[in-house]
């Protein structure tokens, strides 16, 4: 109760000081900051009441880095900005200044090691890449930028992101869940949720090819969302498999996911995707975070993704609650509710084999300071990890310099993948007749994997399928835990474009229930102060 008062306190004075940054003084001094859990608005709010300066809470995030992300043996974190103080340095010369600043002022923020980074190397988790340097940002990272965050490290990743299970890279190693050291954080983003529940920055960066927000954000004890394809770019984020990629955010609240998401949604040129979704972001995602935004909302629970063969009783137990919790909260459950042919379309192969393909196109735009040209380099030079070398061998197998449309039989993009689009048709179709707003189910049926058996007890993950083949949107928010201390996520899945209402939906949930706790393993350091 004492954090969630201190919170309310910063919140109201935030608000109130945020149209004049330095203008106004709360009447009684506000508690010393938290940084473990701490949210943008904690974040700036201790700066505008002049209780803690940019400099000094980015530097008491490094701190923390330094002191948990090695010794724990997390090994979230592959190394920090060496700029970022001085970033923060700029930014305070502004607050003094009374200059405006941008909507994510002094959010220190956790990056994903796929987004290019022009003053920082991005290797996508290869040591073939380890010293790559790209010649520009990411186009999501230049939005955070001009948003005035503050990138204050990058995050390991599974290696070129082909793992959806754990999170081992040849360029930095293992990462491990923040919630038990044993456990996997899930792939291919792992580095950026196990360092986002440990309070090592506001913000984390993710990329989702199949389940690569969503999975890691469940086992952590995050909210992630996963764009219609179409609403956000990919720009300068290094592909797995272009036509199924998204990128975005995985924060500790939906409050501040929403924030992030309003500065990152959008079109692109340097992305044709979002050419499709160029008209259909809304003006402000977080006019949609209310409590009551799940009243008399009609929700499907997609029992095909429930009562799995080898569901773990705990996880579904967790979920079976979570329907209570969502039926109190308003919600209409429609159970069960069924998407027409849904076996059929699991069992097809909608996969298009273009990553050799789609990873030249990356590495032409690195220009001649490319470390390589192609990615069966790689094969030959044996720069991989064991555990790749089949799914490397097989994804390489194409051409680098033949358009995936052009080859035989072809490899359609998206919009024209006749497959793709009849399972995103049959999925809203039977959304429209059983009258739902929403899908539901566990975003994982399993508790996280152990470490030293994340490939074999890899099973359970269920993001990678509905939403990657059909383009929709999805989120997940922690519903609770199971064995006692690991999260276990509830996935939100809607219409194209639908991401405020998933937005307020998950609101709802988090607000009613307020599953979500810090690990343990990271407490709040004595001299952060």
């Amino acid at each position: 109760m004492i954090g969630a008062e201190r919170k309310s306190c910063r919140t109201i004075i935030f608000s109130l000081c945020m149209a004049a940054i330095g203008a106004c003084t709360p009447d009684e001094p506000t508690p010393p900051f938290q940084f473990v859990e701490a949210t943008i608005g904690d974040v700036q709010a201790t700066i505008v009441a002049g209780d803690m300066s940019c400099t000094q809470i980015v530097k008491g995030y490094l701190k923390r880095i330094e002191t948990y992300d090695k010794s724990s043996g997390l090994n979230a974190v592959i190394f920090t900005n060496p700029d970022a103080v001085a970033k923060a340095e700029r930014i305070d010369e502004r607050v003094a200044a009374g200059e405006k600043l941008g909507p994510l002022f002094c959010v220190p923020v956790l990056l994903k090691d796929n987004f290019d980074t022009a003053d920082m190397p991005t290797s996508g988790g290869s040591i073939a890449l380890k010293s790559s340097i790209p010649p520009d940002d990411a186009f999501m990272v230049r939005k955070l930028r001009e948003a005035d965050a503050i990138i204050i490290a990058k995050t390991n990743m599974a290696e070129w992101a082909f793992s959806a299970g754990q999170t081992v890279s040849s360029s930095y190693g293992t990462t491990a869940n923040a919630y038990d050291l044993d456990r996997v954080p899930a792939g291919s983003s792992g580095g950026t949720a196990s360092a986002a529940a440990a309070s090592f920055g506001v913000i984390g960066m993710g990329s989702d090819t199949g389940n690569s927000i969503r999975g890691p954000s469940s086992h952590l004890a995050l909210f992630g969302i996963r764009s219609t394809i179409g609403l956000t770019s990919r720009d300068g984020v290094i592909p797995l498999f272009f036509d199924r990629d998204i990128a975005g955010p995985m924060t500790r609240t939906v409050t501040d996911g929403a924030k992030a998401f309003n500065v990152l949604a959008g079109y692109d040129p340097a992305d044709l995707y979002t050419t499709a979704g160029r008209d259909r972001r809304e003006p402000d995602y977080t006019h949609f975070l209310d409590r009551g935004a799940l009243q008399g909302r009609r929700i499907g629970v997609l029992r095909a993704l429930v009562n799995t063969e080898d569901a773990d009783p705990a996880v579904i137990k967790v979920f079976e609650k979570a329907l209570v919790d969502l039926e109190k909260a308003g919600a209409v459950i429609v159970d069960n509710f069924a998407i027409r042919n849904f076996d059929e379309h699991i069992d097809a192969d909608y996969w298009c084999n273009r990553f050799r393909y789609d990873v030249a196109v990356y590495l032409h735009s690195l220009g001649d300071d490319a470390p390589i040209t192609d990615v069966v380099q790689v094969l030959e030079s044996g720069d991989y990890s064991p555990y790749i070398e089949g799914r490397l061998e097989r994804w390489s197998v194409n051409p680098s310099d033949v358009h995936p449309e052009d080859l035989d039989p072809p490899c359609l993009d998206y919009d024209e993948h006749e497959g793709r689009q009849a399972y995103l048709a049959d999925a809203v179709g039977s959304m429209d007749d059983a009258g739902v707003d929403a899908i539901i189910y566990p975003s994982w049926t399993n508790p996280p994997a152990h470490v030293d058996k994340g490939e074999e007890e890899y099973r359970g993950d269920n993001s990678q399928l509905v939403a990657p083949a059909t383009g929709l949107p999805a989120v997940t928010v922690p519903m609770g835990y199971t064995y006692r201390h690991l999260p276990a996520g509830l996935q939100i899945l809607g219409r194209p474009y639908s991401e405020g209402l998933l937005i307020g939906l998950a609101y709802a949930y988090e607000q009613a229930t307020m599953h979500r706790v810090p690990p343990d393993s990271f407490p709040e350091l004595v001299d952060e102060h």
